[in-house]
């Protein structure tokens, strides 16, 4: 079992990706904007031998609605599970709004009936905020088993589980520190700690387990 501790801030304005691809703001809008955010602890939507299993957003948070939500877990299916959490979402005087979500001991199981890994996250998190033109995020994993993380995750860090055999398609793909960023940029950013998607390139298996999750937009209504 891994125990690396892994963060990374980041900037929806001036985050240089792997590619290099920049995210810029939005221009100046005639009307004064206000800044939104929301969290959840995790989603599932997967189908598995033609049997379909969801979770939908665990224990949601949004700054214009439920400010603050906990679980003390979630399933989707037999074979995925989410343990305690929490999210938060607040937008201060000055306008700022953030978001975090926080949780403990997500497990699937989902890949062994086909020879794969079980995939375990002791402890993850994932936050972002609004600035006064874009917008930041920050993701945490520890205590990882199933797959390798390393020691600096930089966004959109992705692994795959191979086949079972040589030259079967792969059963998974795995992105850490997800970060999706609209085209073209306009200043807001959804992070993900952790999105599993299962036979990417076609099997047995399809959908997607996203683990933590918060977004956020400096010029959201």
């Amino acid at each position: 079992m891994s125990n690396i501790r892994s963060k990374i801030n980041r900037s929806a304005l001036a985050v240089v990706l792997a590619g290099g691809v920049l995210a810029t703001a939005a221009p100046a809008q005639a009307a004064e904007p206000v800044a939104v955010a929301s969290a959840s602890v995790g989603s599932a939507d997967i189908v598995v031998s033609g049997q379909s299993a969801q979770a939908a957003p665990i224990a949601p948070c949004d700054v214009d609605g439920r400010q603050t939500n906990s679980t003390t877990g979630g399933f989707a299916g037999n074979t995925t599970k989410f343990g305690r959490g929490s999210t938060e979402c607040a937008r201060d005087s000055g306008g700022t709004a953030s978001a975090k979500a926080s949780g403990q001991r997500f497990e699937t199981t989902v890949l062994r009936q086909f020879g794969g890994p079980t995939l375990r996250v002791r402890t993850f998190s994932a936050r972002c905020n609004t600035t006064s033109n874009g917008s930041s995020g920050y993701v945490e994993l520890s205590g990882v088993s199933g797959f390798s993380v390393p020691r600096e995750i930089r966004s959109n860090h992705t692994i795959m589980i191979p086949g079972r055999g040589q030259g079967d398609p792969p059963m998974a793909r795995l992105v850490l520190n997800e970060l999706e960023v609209p085209t073209p940029a306009d200043g807001s950013l959804t992070t993900n700690a952790l999105r599993i998607t299962l036979f990417p390139e076609g099997g047995p298996a399809s959908g997607d387990i996203v683990v933590g999750s918060a977004s956020c937009d400096p010029y959201g209504a």
